[in-house]
């Protein structure tokens, strides 16, 4: 059985996930969004074992702290690779939207997250499936037998991830929308922004 932590942080008060074997308390970091030492502190107070730190996608507000809990728990760093660029680019990004100097150093890609890539952590696993739209890389994570999935800006609650950035694609995006939802039905979905919900009808794939 899975427990999941569920932490909202920075200034785009995007999720970062601890997602643990409820035995063994070995973890996985999903999207570990900012404010390093606020996640180590509660990955310490909660006796975790972070194993893998995974990306659902190269979003600077995903990834900020990513590079101090690599060195800090001596843990590799996951992403897709279509997202790399996405990742090299982080700290240019995240000055412009955030308009601040960025410090925090970018990530090192210890590994890539393709589809049907698997997630060992304790006796549990976490499944990933390819989902470009927002991203040529976004993916999501899933478990078949705890009826979660983590949809990083894929598909909210009340809508679905942008889709006019130069390197988005609004039919990608619907298609992988189709794609998530049957490949999870009954699940509850963790998302990358807001609540977590249970999916019903599809919500329109707009730009913006």
């Amino acid at each position: 059985m899975i427990e999941i932590v569920s932490l909202t942080i920075g200034e785009l008060e995007t999720n970062c996930y601890l997602v643990s074997d409820s035995e063994t308390k070995e973890t996985i970091v999903i999207d570990p969004a900012d404010e390093a030492n606020f996640i180590s502190e509660k990955i310490i107070s909660l006796s975790l074992k972070p194993k893998i730190i995974a990306a659902t996608h190269g979003h600077f507000d995903h990834l900020l702290a990513a590079n101090e809990l690599q060195i800090a728990f001596e843990i590799p760093f996951l992403i897709h690779k279509k997202d790399e660029k996405l990742v090299k680019q982080m700290a240019k990004s995240a000055e412009w939207w955030l308009k601040r100097e960025i410090v925090e150093p970018i990530p090192n890609i210890n590994g890539y997250l393709a589809e049907d890539s698997i997630i060992r952590f304790g006796k549990e696993t976490l499944r990933a499936t390819h989902l470009p739209g927002h991203t040529p890389g976004s993916i999501a994570l899933y478990s078949l037998e705890n009826k979660v999935c983590f949809s990083g800006d894929v598909l909210f609650e009340n809508g679905v991830g942008r889709s006019d950035f130069s390197y988005s694609c609004r039919e990608e995006l619907k298609k992988s929308i189709e794609k998530i939802e049957a490949k999870t039905p009954g699940f509850t979905i963790y998302p990358g922004h807001g609540r977590s919900f249970h999916p019903g009808t599809s919500p329109e794939v707009t730009p913006g």
